[in-house]
């Protein structure tokens, strides 16, 4: 019975539900997300398993889904199983070491950035001047070519790996207080949750997780 197993909890990322991993061959976004839903829905009646989602995830989730034009029925589903929460942003303490080491990532990655601008601009400064000029506002320069790949390697430079959003932050310190799994295909967030001594699944591996408790307990529908 649900009440004589141990709790479980698990916050949900919006990562989740977006990545193909969790679709099976051939299926869209929109019954892979149902499917998912249902089997948060088993488990929480069957195995006292619950899921978490702060509300700047659930908007961030919201806004996708319907850019995604998803059906009423999965936000029906999606507001019944997953548990709204706000995180305890002044009661969870966090040690200092984790600041320490989030204020050393981020001055290497800035530093890092600077050294992708300043190889973009060498590059600039070596190409033949005729190539920099364009009558034709819709031709793309050598020069806009340079620029178009800094930006990319920039925003990895900066970004990729890297806790860069309240939203992930929330889902942190969330999972912190709730002593919950961390749910997500994000490496930021997955470094991060090792970081704040977190347990955490990878997102495409969710949905089998919850299938082999269901099947292992005799709860597999």
């Amino acid at each position: 019975m649900p009440g004589e197993l141990p709790r479980q909890r698990f916050v949900l990322d919006t990562s989740l539900f977006i990545t193909e991993e969790i679709r099976r061959e051939g299926e869209s976004l929109e019954p892979a997300v149902v499917r998912l839903l249902d089997l948060v829905a088993t488990a929480r009646l069957e195995l006292n398993i619950s899921c978490y989602m702060p509300p700047s995830i659930h908007d961030e989730l919201a806004t996708m889904l319907r850019d995604r034009d998803v059906s009423d029925e999965v936000f029906s589903r999606l507001d019944t199983w997953v548990v709204r929460k706000s995180p305890d942003r002044y009661g969870v303490t966090i040690p200092a070491n984790i600041v320490y080491n989030f204020i050393d990532e981020m001055s290497d990655r800035v530093n890092r950035g600077l050294r992708v601008s300043e190889e973009a601009l060498r590059e600039v400064q070596q190409l033949d001047p005729e190539l920099l000029a364009s009558d034709d506002g819709d031709y793309v320069t050598e020069a806009d070519r340079v620029l178009s790949n800094m930006r990319d390697k920039y925003r990895r430079a900066l970004r990729q790996g890297v806790l860069d959003s309240r939203e992930d932050f929330d889902l942190l310190v969330l999972a912190r207080e709730l002593d919950a799994g961390v749910v997500t295909e994000d490496r930021g967030v997955i470094s991060w949750a090792d970081e704040f001594g977190l347990r955490y699944v990878h997102g495409g591996q969710f949905p089998t997780l919850l299938e082999e408790y269901l099947r292992a307990t005799g709860a597999e529908e």
